[in-house]
């Protein structure tokens, strides 16, 4: 079993949220908790790459994350420190190989993301032959992780207006990581798995966020076989998922779903509640005629 961070951000430690006080709909005042976003500089040794929206927290993660994800740094890159200066919201990773990175940033591309996503323009490059292992999937393990994680107490009950991804392995959570856009709340995810030496090949990532091509590519590159998500897919997304053999599943709530690529990795194990049986009855008549 792989090392375990505390499973998510705590919602009441200082600076992820601020109370706000405003009115509600009958004129009444209310106060509420909203969460705190604030700029994040990202620099690889002496260049700087990347200014990111974030909440704040495991900077080292995000940026490291950020680098691994956008091929920035190699499988066999030695990390020699990481250097976070809060005071200018800065976070300098240092590698023992020299870099140079300025074509590649000037390749800048405006993803979908929520908070305004950043990749760059060879982000196709990163998949090119790439095969993810053939892994099973069970619905009762899907089935487990929705309940589990959408009941763990979060910045998202706390506050709303955030995303969240989940590492998983099979029915259980590993890590939760938490930000006002997805892409960095998967690149938490991945700064995590390259600092811990943890591998993507058995494990499962679990998102809030709708399934478009860059969190499809992510996953690839992490090496994670299975992207589950409670919204829904671009076709792009899609496309992807197939060609490079991920099993992509969205549309999550409660017992339904639909998956639309790599079904033939989903083990249907888990007995459908009475609500879905007479869903999946009625949807079968209407099939047949």
């Amino acid at each position: 079993m792989p090392p375990v961070l505390p499973i998510l951000p705590d919602p009441r430690a200082a600076g992820l949220t601020r109370k706000v006080i405003g009115t509600d709909h009958t004129g009444a005042a209310a106060e509420i908790s909203v969460v705190e976003e604030r700029p994040l500089t990202i620099f690889l040794n002496s260049q700087e790459i990347v200014t990111a929206m974030t909440i704040g927290d495991y900077p080292d993660y995000l940026a490291v994350g950020f680098l691994r994800n956008q091929r920035m740094l190699r499988d066999d890159d030695v990390i020699t420190a990481i250097d976070y200066e809060p005071e200018i919201e800065t976070v300098v990773v240092r590698t023992e190989r020299r870099t140079s990175y300025e074509e590649k940033v000037r390749k800048k591309t405006r993803t979908s993301g929520c908070a305004v996503g950043t990749v760059f323009g060879d982000m196709m490059e990163g998949i090119e032959g790439l095969t993810l292992p053939k892994a099973e999937v069970r619905t009762s393990w899907l089935y487990t992780l929705a309940k589990t994680i959408n009941t763990l107490p979060s910045l998202y009950l706390e506050a709303g207006a955030i995303h969240g991804t989940v590492l998983c392995q099979e029915d259980k959570p590993l890590v939760y990581m938490e930000d006002v856009g997805r892409h960095n709340a998967v690149d938490k995810i991945a700064g995590f798995m390259f600092r811990q030496e943890v591998g993507g090949a058995d494990k499962i990532l679990y998102t809030t966020g709708r399934l478009t091509s860059e969190m499809v590519i992510k996953a690839a590159q992490m090496g994670i076989p299975v992207l589950v998500s409670r919204s829904g897919f671009t076709a792009w997304g899609v496309e992807i998922a197939r060609q490079v053999g991920l099993t992509l599943i969205g549309r999550m709530r409660g017992q339904r779903f639909v998956c639309l690529a790599g079904e033939e990795r989903l083990i249907r194990d888990a007995a459908l509640s009475g609500e879905d049986e007479d869903r999946k009855h009625r949807r079968k008549g209407a099939e047949d005629d």
